[in-house]
Order: C-alpha cells, then structure tokens, then sequence
C-alpha cells in the first residue's frame, strides 16, 4: 500500500520502510468480516459519508463519451442513446445509462489549465498550482473532515487505487492517500504477525518517536509519529479484510471486470462499506492524441462501461449511495477539432464531469456547449465550483476556512460556487 507513497515533508516509502527494517509482517491472524467485525463496519458506515472519484488520468474526451454532436464536422461517429435520465450519451456506454438517473452530467466546465500536472492539480484541490503553498486534495479534505463520524476506523481514511493520487497539502502527512494496487496489495510486506519481534522493534521505535516529538515539539516529527501509530493500527486490524478483493464471488468480479479497473471499483466498494470517507480509483490512457474512436469502442469505453455501472448499481442496492458521492473526472478534456491523427488535443475550455449520490440529485444534464462543443453556452462551471458542490453533497461545510503553514485563511476548494442544480 506504500508503493510511490511521499508526503509533502519528505517521509518517503523508503524512508518508511527503513522503520521495519529486518520485519516483514502485517497481520492476518483473526481476519474475518463476519459476526462482531460485520457490525462494527455497519456501525462506522452508519450516517457517515464517504467519496468515490473516479480519475481518468489523460484527459478524456467528454464529447464523445457525454456531449455528443452528432451531425456536426466536430462530433466523431458515435450516436448517442437515451438514459434512465433526462439525457443521452455514448452509445457504447449502455450499462451505465441505466444508472444515470442516480447521476448527473455538468456539461459547462470550463477551466484554466490545459497541462496534465496543473490540471492534475487543479482538478483535485480546488487550486491551481502556487509555488509557495501545497493545497490538500479531495481526498484528504473529505476524510479530514468526516473523521469524527468514524472514531472506530482503523484502516486508512484516504485510498487511492491503481494510482497515486494528490496529496495532502498542508492538512499534514496523516492524511496522504494510502496507495494500493487494484486487488488490494501491499507491496514489500509479507503477511505474518507471528514473529513477536515486529511488536517489540515497534514498540520500541514508538518510545523513540515519542520522547523525540516531546523534547522538539517539532511537526514533522509528531506527524510522523502519528503515521507509525496508524501503521501499526493497520498491521493488527481486522478490517484489513476489506482489502482482500478475492474474496468476492467470481460473479461479482466478472460483472465489474476482471481487469485493473474492475478490480479497482470493486475494492472501492469493499473500502466503503467498511467506512472508508475516501477511494480514488484511477483509470488511465485518455491522452489520446490518435486514433481515439477505434480504442474508445473497443477498449475504454466497454471497460468504464462495465466497472462504473457495477459500482452505482452495487451502492444504490446496498443503500450506500444515499451516503457516498461519486465524481467522474480527468483533468481536463479534448479538443472538439479531430487532428490529422484521428485523435484530440487538450482542451480546458468545453468539457464534462459526472457526479452523483449523497445529498446530489442525479438524472440531469447540467449546463450546455454549442452545437459543435467549442464554447459553453451556459454558466461556466470550474473546478473549486465541483469541489465546493461535492462537499455541499456530503454534508462538508462549504464555509470552513483552513490556515495553511505560512498563516494565510484557505477556504475549501477556494471558495468556489454551488452548483445550484445538483444540491437536493
């Protein structure tokens, strides 16, 4: 789960991983989700909220997946079909228009970065990029927040699956994303709890960690002590078994997909009925500057197709969705022009993102491009405004204001404006 972990004061992976040097252990003794363990899950999960973004790294064209021009020289070969909401979309996206009436479309984002890492950036903290500041991301914003409603939880707040995502900011190294693979490996940690030399090095370098953060009074240091506590609360918890995606009947697996991203919803599932606040599960490959209609029907498509469906419908029936919001996004679109190369370029100012459950009505189609998708014709939406809605989903005041470490006010997704539309 450590694989490319780095906090923004510099504890790598490495640095990490050299504490349990010489030990090679996380539990599994007693790892079972039924009796006792299955009511403490339902009792974290109980009124609390959580988050699922759903990242497509690359920038995916959202004209031919949820703004489609048919007829128009920008719109590509795709015809759209009608939804269980009131729109359409992608013809190659049939499972998930069943479930657009739990989901809604804002289809006027217009943003201001056209770059992968600023957009990445933006997109994910409300911000753009500043030199002098760390902005904490989606998900450290949400758990940070929603932490109280989970005094239980044992397993980290902030999962991000099959990719590494956007850090904490100034929120402070405790609340990093925790990265694992798809299936819910850790990476470099051999499961067996039997060696009691583990608990005697940890218990050790806690005493360690303690008396140091006593005598400096240094952050970095007690953020790192409070890490090591959180690591060993993961090595001997049961709720580890939320992890563990093999589990699931073969049936269930083949219906999100048997590949990464599949597996990745799926575990996204598994972290929030466990009471997880926050899972990104990243899909990505959208950079596609060729050929992208031909990999679009007969790779990406069929594959978000299948594993976004499966979540929504599993959420909805196993009445998770009413707690947990789900956001669709990448860091920007594509070009409404199709290149020489059969493809499209970067493109921040006509694009899509998807959002729905929680307190978000779904089955709308927010905002409109024009009729080829060059322009929005409606009001512009951006990213601090999908932020700022998204919290307003979960209950998550949109008035906090944070104090970063230089001492300067920072309000939640910088201060961005509801989506009027979408708040029940």
């Amino acid at each position: 789960m450590f694989n490319n972990w780095q906090t923004p004061n510099g504890m790598s992976r490495r640095h990490f991983m050299q504490h349990l040097a010489g030990s090679s252990a996380v539990a599994t003794a007693s790892m079972t989700m039924g009796g006792a363990i299955k009511a403490n899950a339902d009792e974290m999960r109980k009124n609390g909220k959580s988050a699922i973004l759903l990242w497509m790294g690359g920038g995916p064209a959202t004209i031919d997946i949820w703004d489609l021009k048919p007829g128009a020289p920008t719109g590509g070969p795709f015809k759209p079909i009608s939804t269980t909401g009131d729109m359409q979309i992608c013809e190659h996206m049939p499972l998930v228009a069943q479930q657009m009436k739990h989901l809604s479309i804002v289809r006027s984002m217009s943003t201001r970065e056209a770059d992968h890492n600023r957009g990445r950036y933006y997109m994910h903290t409300g911000y753009v990029p500043n030199p002098n500041i760390e902005h904490p991301s989606y998900g450290s914003v949400i758990a940070h927040e929603v932490m109280d409603q989970r005094p239980n939880l044992e397993i980290p707040p902030f999962v991000s699956v099959g990719g590494a995502s956007a850090g904490p900011g100034f929120l402070g190294m405790a609340w990093s994303p925790f990265s694992v693979t798809s299936n819910g490996q850790i990476r470099n940690l051999k499961m067996d709890l039997e060696d009691n030399r583990l608990l005697q090095r940890m218990a050790a370098l806690d005493t360690i960690e303690t008396g140091f953060s006593k005598r400096t009074r240094d952050l970095p240091a007690s953020e790192h002590a409070k890490v090591l506590k959180k690591t060993f609360d993961l090595m001997t918890s049961d709720q580890m078994e939320a992890f563990r995606v093999e589990k699931e009947p073969e049936e269930v697996k083949e219906r999100y997909g048997t590949d990464r991203f599949g597996q990745g919803c799926l575990l996204a599932r598994r972290l929030v009925e466990a009471g997880v606040p926050f899972v990104e599960v990243d899909l990505g490959g959208w950079d596609n500057h060729g050929g992208i209609h031909a990999l679009f029907k007969d790779t990406k498509l069929p594959q978000l197709d299948r594993a976004m469906s499966a979540l929504v419908e599993d959420l909805n029936q196993r009445e998770l969705l009413k707690d947990t919001v789900v956001i669709w996004m990448g860091e920007f679109g594509r070009t409404p022009r199709i290149n020489q190369n059969a493809g499209r370029d970067h493109w921040a100012r006509s694009w899509s993102c998807v959002v729905g459950g929680g307190d978000i009505n779904g089955g709308l189609a927010v905002g409109e491009t024009s009729s080829d998708g060059t322009a929005v014709e409606s009001e512009p939406f951006s990213s601090e405004d999908l932020m700022t809605t998204v919290c307003k989903g979960l209950g998550i005041s949109t008035e906090k204001t944070f104090t970063s470490k230089n001492g300067r006010p920072m309000k939640i997704a910088g201060g961005g404006k509801i989506i009027s539309e979408l708040v029940a």
